[in-house]
């Protein structure tokens, strides 16, 4: 499968403490489309945010990924925290101005759209008095049960006086409010990456900013990572199955993975017949076959091969 950068600018990978992070939604939905890579959700979102099922932006990037990336001139590398810029108390006060005009403008629209809101049905109106009459017996029997335990401490010669009617709590407008929020991230006036972006790997290692891969191992899973990529394969993290990476034959949202990897940094490596065991009866278990991939740093090539679990006899 060919690995040629596809049309356009590249993406900007955004790197702090040696991680890439992708921020712009445009960017996430053309490297899981056009580059078939899935990176992984960090960002919590605002109406779910005691959880960690779904997450979003920023998608973090493995180390596999940003390499591929970057060699294939689809992306670069930004290094974040110089690129941010330090504004003056003058910008401040213009970028305050700015917010508090932008906040009026939201609110006038909202009070229109809240007077232009269609009426409220026969029925809507019928369930929506039902809610305000029992609040308010709910608020009468509240406080009567509260005068009738503090009656003991009156004397006895007091006159019990039936509490003041409660108001009950307004009524909820249904009115709807939108938050606009970009999808694309636009240039922000203290950010400039004009400065600080690195097109090869390299270039990156030397400012600082990057250091994967550093050694043989970190090799191989490059090498083996881009050998399955170019198969037209998706991946995964594979820590859960025992392996790499889990690998897909498509998007992971549509499809299972059919392999769990593992990577050997030389085709030639020493397997423990404990270790075949294992790989191949987790794999088995987990609906998958195992690939044990060996990496030769010499001829920058893969060579695979399958472990699955069967019965004898």
């Amino acid at each position: 499968m060919s690995s040629t950068r596809p049309s356009g600018p590249p993406l900007h990978l955004r790197v702090a403490n040696k991680k890439a992070y992708v921020w712009d939604v445009e960017d996430i939905a053309a490297i899981r489309a056009k580059h078939r890579l899935c990176g992984v959700f960090t960002g919590t979102l605002p109406h779910l945010s005691q959880q960690n099922l779904f997450l979003g932006v920023p998608m973090v990037l493995l180390p596999e990924e940003v390499v591929l990336l970057v060699e294939n001139e689809s992306a670069v590398l930004i290094d974040d925290p110089k690129a941010h810029l330090e504004p003056s108390v003058a910008e401040l006060q213009r970028w305050s101005a700015q917010e508090n005009e932008l906040a009026q403008l939201r609110l006038a629209q909202l009070a229109a759209a809240a007077k232009d809101s269609p009426a409220m049905s026969d029925e809507a109106v019928r369930k929506r008095k039902e809610r305000e009459l029992k609040r308010k017996a709910a608020a009468e029997a509240k406080a009567a049960a509260e005068a009738a335990s503090s009656e003991s401490a009156e004397t006895h010669s007091s006159i019990f006086k039936p509490p003041e009617e409660v108001a009950a709590p307004p009524a909820p407008v249904d009115v709807q409010y939108t938050v606009v929020i970009p999808a694309s991230s636009t240039p922000f006036e203290w950010y400039n990456d004009s400065a600080c972006a690195y097109t090869t790997i390299q270039s990156a290692k030397d400012a600082g900013i990057w250091e994967y891969p550093s050694d043989l191992h970190e090799r191989a899973k490059c090498g083996v990572f881009r050998g399955l990529w170019e198969q037209g394969m998706f991946m995964g993290g594979g820590i859960k199955f025992g392996g790499d990476y889990l690998v897909y034959p498509g998007d992971p949202l549509r499809y299972h993975a059919h392999f769990s990897a593992s990577v050997l940094d030389s085709p030639t490596s020493a397997l423990t017949p404990m270790e075949i065991v294992a790989h191949g009866r987790l794999g088995t278990v987990t609906k998958k076959s195992h690939l044990l991939c060996g990496w030769d740093d010499e001829k920058k090539d893969v060579s695979y091969l399958s472990i699955e679990w069967a019965g004898f006899g």
